[in-house]
């Protein structure tokens, strides 16, 4: 038989998250690590946690991730972005409180690229007249 499962992908800086919501009792696994022992830090966990709580739906379902590229902040927001994505999925009833949170939108910002002539994208080498 198969199991009911949601999928969402959520990205922010360089960071893909790929997330999986399966019915269970709220365990999140971060690339096979429980959520504290992969972050470590209790800000990272709340950002993971806010689409479950906006939603009320913390204690229904399991989440399991794979997560790559970025760092931890980048990846915490790629992960909840993916969370409220997959929710959407279980059901579109939740697509006004999280679109009002902001968790459905993209955050565009990410590093500029390295222009040549300069030192990284906007520092120029030092001036000197003399």
């Amino acid at each position: 038989m198969a199991q009911i499962q949601y999928y969402g992908t959520g990205r922010r800086k360089s960071s893909v998250a790929r997330v999986y919501l399966v019915p269970g009792n709220g365990n999140v696994t971060i690339n096979g690590k429980d959520m504290a022992a992969y972050f470590g830090k209790k800000t990272l966990e709340m950002i993971v946690r806010q689409p479950l709580e906006l939603t009320e739906t913390t204690g229904r379902f399991d989440v399991r991730v794979n997560a790559t590229g970025g760092g931890s902040t980048g990846q915490a927001g790629a992960i909840r972005m993916g969370i409220a994505r997959a929710l959407l999925e279980a059901d579109p009833d939740y697509r006004l409180p999280l679109k009002r949170a902001g968790f459905l939108t993209r955050d565009s910002r990410m590093k500029e690229r390295h222009k040549y002539g300069l030192k990284k994208a906007r520092r120029a080498p030092q001036f000197s007249k003399r």
